[in-house]
């Protein structure tokens, strides 16, 4: 089907065009030439150039110059436009001339790029018209492209004269400006399909969100609302393939409002307490309009006010907009001569709000959504006409909301619009009763503004450090009759699971074995009740293999040695420290070496050194039989998860070309993770299966590659799975967007064309992975009914720490603290968090430490050292909107000692103030008037007897340290007073060691080492000593030699 010109249309407008030129002012009128090329590229969307085409032939023609002359229109275009040109072309020039119309010559551009015969036809066209020197064009519109480049190196040689500036833009603005009827018949359509779209589809949306309490995004929303538009339904009965939207939908809710068209829609989850102004602006061809909504549920009466107060702004505006009134009297007038008691009130009783308007109150709108020459400010001095088509938009932004409950409620915004045509009413006022006006205006935004805007920003930061520190005694209180309800209900529960298996060999003497090796007090080892028969002082003594932690033999001379190790309180456990014994207080059995010779004696077939030797083998085979089935009673403790069900179809989300970590074999795999009817199922391209059901995940968390090597889909699971021979809680799978390591050999150029190709194709791969792994998760989403839903990291709220051996980004999502990048993962459960307490927190320090104490007082605290002092008050901001408890403190504390006396004595730690101990204050009112900082501190941090014996050994080398760095210190003091010579210093260094020696000897006295606090505060009552678990009664090491036969 050929395409179509109206030619009435574009006479017409060509005619406006010419008029407007002919008698124009300033430069525009002293231009000899107009000048339009249109190249090909996608990413602008708004151009002069294209929206003057669009006006007179109704499309876009790319690849194409056209040359406005005083007496002719010249065009060069490809074949094909020519043919679609020909419509509007015109004879030799008697017929156009008479009508105010140039005659069109047509030029067919050539298939190499040069065009040099074309290109000299139109500069010899240039040149004949006018004066033929100056020349208008578009500054702002630049193509690229070869054939653009052509034209412009041909231009630039001839040396025309380019005006820039304003130029033709301004001029071409305003004869597009006024719409014709067929234009206005399109907007009135645009305004109908924006109603119906909101009406039907965005209206019963937001109430479906909010009667179901859904979590929506922002994002989400807006690219539902872009594919309504698709469905005939929502359009009024237009074509879909004829509307489009000129940009996505703005939706904005939950405090954080931008006033502006350019915002784009933010992932947060839609906010239902405060106002929410939500635009919707679809475009059908020359017509754009807007439509703003506004959601509140009991507005206070500031809102009211504000609200009636935007509604008289926007009347008078409404009523100045009228043909041959200037844009700036029009701004002036709406801001200054509202009708009382509206502006006295604002001006007498709330300052404020005259730096909260906003600087334009509305633009004029075409093929172009916004017009910038046109726009309602108090600088414009352009002059209103009939037919104009203006957006009108009138706001107030960062309002306080004193009634704020919550920080998404503590501010708000509102927000009119409507879309208008300027009609033929009314007349011009006299300028002499403009200027009070004028006066009234700058009144209104000059120089008070900012002043009120300064008070009112110092008003609203003390307000907020105020509420913070009472909102942190609310949860203080709080914190600890939850913890102590807890704890109490618990406590029971909580022993009987601490208790360690007591593995016993025999229930009785009589199940003894009857074995000649027993008989005669050689080792023994009886594989049925996994227990090793020991001669102790002649007697014959059972062990349990779980008692033995390690065995060893060694031969010296004419004798073997078996050395045999127990588990016993005090010994390095490693990871298992969990394994508490029943009963501490009992005399163990530290270690045992028996002695036997290797030398055969008379009358004997074997050596006595071989019972040693087989009871060191056998005894390795039983422990690491006992050893498996441990691990194998661990493993089936893992919960079971349900068998994932398979969906046949073809159609399910995937991903494809992913790691896994951790890795299922030594070197990592691809594969691919598919989305199944209850779970994920990833597999490697070795074939290996990973199978995570969706009810087991605790948090799924999206990573994007912005700021990143890799893009990450990270899984936190409830409990635990088998894969690769291991349990893991932690699952993520990734992919690699850049390289990960530079060739520093390489030689780099900034304008290398290699490098920045590869930069070129680093984004656009970025920006590919980005929308595969986002449409992945939009349609997991959609198939689990959004049960399932990814977490995205706040990468502005992020802090640099380190949770483990490395410093990492740890950024905060809706439920949790994540650092999904590195390996190992950190993922922190906000909701099992009881508070936060940030030690070593000192102005003279750069780096502080943040310790997570949960809610289960037997799980280990994290730590995560390293923070800078500058993410200090933002992490604070973030967990008191988080409603999480937090203290901070000069000190680093012993967290395994506070906790286990925490555990073993709850009642008695919340009779003392509980956490109240590491509040800076220190509960100071229970101290005497008399008593200084220094001795609280102490009376604090005083360590008992028992806990001295307890780290005695512990902190002596910490001591002694110290006391070597005190000795230095002095030393050379004493060496820059006196000058002493080599000789003296070393004689000084050898005493010293002897006597750093003499201190460290057990029978000389040490420096009583710091302690961790006991909690203890001023009473009446003294407190209770915590149990003690660490005390040894008794360590026995026993050498037995077996004796010879005679």
């Amino acid at each position: 089907m050929a395409l179509s010109l109206d030619r009435e249309a574009f006479s017409r407008r060509l005619r406006r065009l010419y008029a407007s030129w002919q008698k124009g002012e300033d430069e525009f009128g002293g231009l000899d030439a107009i000048v339009v090329a249109v190249g090909v590229d996608e990413e602008i969307v708004y151009a002069k150039s294209t929206a003057l085409q669009t006006w007179l032939f109704g499309y876009e023609l790319t690849d194409t110059v056209m040359l406005f002359c005083e007496e002719r229109a010249l065009f060069l275009a490809s074949r094909k436009k020519v043919e679609f040109l020909k419509q509007v072309a015109q004879g030799k020039g008697g017929e156009g001339a008479a009508n105010g119309l140039p005659a069109v010559t047509l030029l067919v551009r050539e298939k190499n790029e040069s065009n040099k015969a074309n290109f000299e036809k139109l500069l010899e066209a240039l040149r004949g018209s006018r004066g033929g020197r100056r020349r208008g064009v578009f500054a702002k519109d630049k193509f690229p492209g070869e054939f653009m480049k052509s034209w412009n190196d041909a231009l630039s040689k001839e040396g025309f004269e380019k005006v820039r500036g304003a130029g033709p833009a301004r001029p071409v603005a305003l004869a597009m400006a006024a719409k014709e009827e067929q234009e206005l018949a399109l907007m009135r359509k645009a305004a109908a399909i924006t109603s119906e779209l909101f009406t039907k589809f965005f209206k019963e949306r937001v109430m479906e969100i909010v009667d179901a309490d859904e979590k929506v995004r922002h994002s989400k929303l807006a690219e539902a609302v872009e594919k309504a538009i698709e469905e005939k339904k929502f359009l009024a009965g237009a074509d879909p393939s004829a509307v489009e939207m000129c940009y996505p939908p703005i939706i904005q809710s939950g405090g954080n409002y931008n006033l502006k068209f350019s915002v784009v829609s933010d992932k947060s989850h839609m906010h239902f307490g405060a106002i929410t102004p939500m635009g919707i602006l679809p475009q059908v061809p020359l017509s754009p309009t807007f439509f703003p909504v506004f959601a509140r549920t009991d507005p206070s009466q500031d809102m009211q006010e504000h609200y009636s107060f935007l509604l008289t702004l926007q009347d008078v505006l409404l009523r100045e907009l009228r043909h041959g009134a200037r844009l700036c009297d029009v701004y002036a007038r709406a801001c200054a001569t509202c009708t009382p008691p509206v502006m006295d009130v604002v001006r007498k009783q709330r300052p404020e709000l005259l730096g909260k308007v906003t600087k334009n109150l509305g633009f004029a709108m075409g093929i172009e959504f916004r017009e910038g020459s046109l726009v309602i400010n108090s600088k414009n001095q352009q002059r209103l006409r009939k037919g104009m088509v203006f957006s009108v938009n009138v706001g107030l932004s960062e309002l306080p909301n004193r009634e704020a409950k919550r920080p998404e409620e503590r501010s708000y915004a509102l927000f009119l619009g409507d879309t208008v045509m300027v009609d033929e009413v009314g007349g011009n006022e006299d300028e002499d009763e403009e200027e009070p006006d004028k006066d009234a205006a700058e009144d209104l935004l000059g120089r008070s503004s900012r002043a009120a805007l300064l008070t009112e920003r110092t008003r609203n930061e003390l307000t907020a450090e105020e509420k913070r520190r009472a909102h942190q005694k609310e949860l203080a209180t709080q914190l600890n009759e939850d913890a102590r309800r807890r704890l109490t209900e618990q406590r029971g529960e909580q022993q009987t699971q601490k208790a360690r298996k007591s593995n016993v060999s025999y229930k009785s003497a009589a199940l003894l074995p009857k074995e000649p090796h027993v008989r005669e007090m050689k080792i023994y080892i009886d594989k049925k009740y996994e227990s090793v028969i020991m001669p102790v002082f002649g007697i014959a003594t059972p062990f349990h293999i779980a008692t033995i932690k390690n065995i060893s033999m060694s031969v010296e001379g004419d004798y073997t040695y078996l050395r045999i190790n127990f588990f016993c309180p005090g010994s390095a456990l490693g990871r298992n420290e969990g394994n508490i014994f029943p009963n501490p207080e009992a005399t163990f059995v530290k270690e045992i070496t028996y002695r036997a010779s290797n030398l055969k004696p008379p009358g004997e077939q074997t050596v006595p050194a071989s019972n040693l030797q087989n009871a060191f083998r056998i005894i390795k085979e039983v422990q690491k039989r006992y050893k498996t089935r441990e691990a194998e009673e661990k493993e089936e403790g893992i919960v079971k998860q349900d068998s994932l069900v398979i969906n046949l179809n073809r159609s399910n989300p995937k991903l494809k070309d992913l790691y896994i970590r951790p890795n299922i074999a030594q070197k990592r795999m691809q594969g691919a993770l598919e989305a199944h009817v209850n779970g994920f199922r990833f597999t490697s391209v070795r074939g290996d299966k990973v199978d995570i059901l969706y009810n087991n995940i605790k948090h799924a968390v999206f990573q994007p590659c912005d700021g990143e090597m890799i893009i990450v889909l990270h899984f936190h699971l409830k409990n635990a799975i088998m894969f690769g021979k291991k349990r893991h809680t932690d699952v993520q799978f990734y992919t690699e967007v850049g390289e990960i390591t530079t060739d520093l050999g390489k030689h780099q150029h900034m304008h290398d064309r290699d490098d920045l190709y590869a930069e070129q194709m680093e984004r656009e791969m970025r920006h590919k992975l980005k929308t595969a792994f986002k449409n992945f998760i939009e349609k997991v989403e959609a198939l689990t009914k959004e049960e399932l839903e990814f977490e995205v990291p706040f990468r502005e709220l992020g802090f640099n720490g380190a949770p483990y051996r490395s410093t990492c980004l740890l950024q905060p999502t809706s439920s949790a603290l994540v650092n999904c990048t590195e390996w190992p993962p950190f993922v922190v459960t906000l909701d099992e968090v009881e508070l936060i307490h940030f030690e070593r927190v000192q102005f003279h320090l750069k780096n502080f430490d943040l310790v997570i104490v949960y809610k289960d007082y037997a799980r280990k605290v994290t730590m995560i050292n390293a923070i800078p002092v500058a993410s200090l008050d933002p992490i604070k901001e973030w967990l008191n909107s988080c409603d999480l408890k937090y203290t901070d403190g000069v000190q680093s504390l012993n967290w395994t000692k506070i906790m286990k006396t925490i555990v073993d004595d709850p009642e008695g730690f919340f009779e003392q103030g509980g956490w109240s101990f590491l509040e800076p204050e220190g509960e100071g009112s229970e101290a005497e008037p008399g008593e200084s900082e220094s001795e609280l501190e102490d009376e604090t941090f005083n360590p008992s007897e028992e806990d001295e014996e307890e780290e005695e050994d512990s902190d002596e080398d910490y001591s002694s340290e110290a006391e070597e760095s005190e000795y230095s210190k002095d030393s050379l003091g004493s060496e820059e007073e006196s000058g002493k010579d080599w000789d003296e210093l070393e004689e000084e260094a050898r005493k010293a060691d002897l006597e750093s020696q003499n201190k460290s000897s057990p029978n000389s006295p040490q420096k009583i080492p710091q302690k961790s606090p006991k909690f203890t505060r001023k009473s009446p009552k003294s407190p209770q000593k915590p149990p003690k678990f660490t005390k040894i009664s008794l360590f026995t090491k026993i050498a037995v030699f077996l004796p010879k036969r005679p």
